[in-house]
């Protein structure tokens, strides 16, 4: 039976990927997402998905979505908690707490909603995919917010872990690294295609695994034991 795979923030970057990567497998894929432009491009695309107008942070929208999920395929089976913004602060220089609530409600309340209400009405889930950041592990100096709410999101995802064990939901935390995303179309530095997290992101999946690590990220958990000052000085550099 063929998946169905809800993705927050699907239509471009590493949600798009994402959402192509399981296509290709043969899985029924939701996206959502705020640019009904991006959504129109998407479907056009994809006439096969299924592309809905949500923003994730708003209750009736998240209600709405599901509701758009359950009237298409009955049933869904992967949540991918992807969508999600980037903002430099830089609190020694100004008041670096501009639209602070909104930064925090979509990269971190939000998602953390979503499974609760996913979980709610579909108890069964085969898996819950956090796409957080190697940020989550060291926080970087140009945006310490988006450590900060990437942190909170790695705990949440760390302790669900644990809470669905034993009805055999699979949770897993990916942690790219800086990615050729729109996101990121001001940096210049060698950065990984969206395509290779997403090859990750699902051999991670098939196999089970607690996290996914994409290209550099890979290294983190070992530099964090073994050279964790060294690590903070290469992170306040980005």
């Amino acid at each position: 039976m063929e998946k169905v795979v809800l993705i927050t923030g699907g239509t471009s970057g590493i949600g798009l990927a994402l959402a192509e990567a399981f296509l290709a497998e043969g899985a029924s894929v939701v996206v959502c997402g705020r640019s009904q432009t991006a959504l129109d491009r998407f479907g056009q695309a994809h006439l096969q998905a299924l592309a809905v107008r949500a923003d994730v942070t708003a209750p009736e929208a998240r209600a709405a979505l599901l509701e758009a999920v359950t009237a298409r395929f009955g049933r869904l089976d992967v949540l991918v908690n992807n969508a999600g913004t980037f903002v430099e602060r830089d609190f020694a220089a100004d008041d670096a707490t501009a639209a602070l609530d909104e930064e925090v409600e979509l990269n971190l309340t939000a998602p953390i909603h979503l499974t609760g209400e996913v979980l709610r009405r579909w108890p069964s889930l085969d898996a819950v995919v956090f796409v957080t950041s190697g940020f989550a592990l060291v926080s970087p100096t140009r945006a310490p917010t988006y450590g900060a709410v990437k942190a909170g999101l790695h705990g949440f995802a760390d302790g669900l872990r644990r809470q669905l064990a034993p009805r055999g939901t699979h949770v897993l935390e990916v942690l790219p690294p800086t990615t050729d995303t729109p996101m990121n179309a001001g940096l210049d530095r060698p950065m990984l295609s969206a395509a290779e997290v997403a090859t990750v992101t699902l051999d991670a999946l098939r196999r089970r695994r607690p996290m996914a690590l994409p290209g550099q990220t890979r290294l983190l958990p070992t530099m964090l034991r073994l050279a964790p000052r060294a690590l903070g000085r290469r992170v306040a550099a980005l």
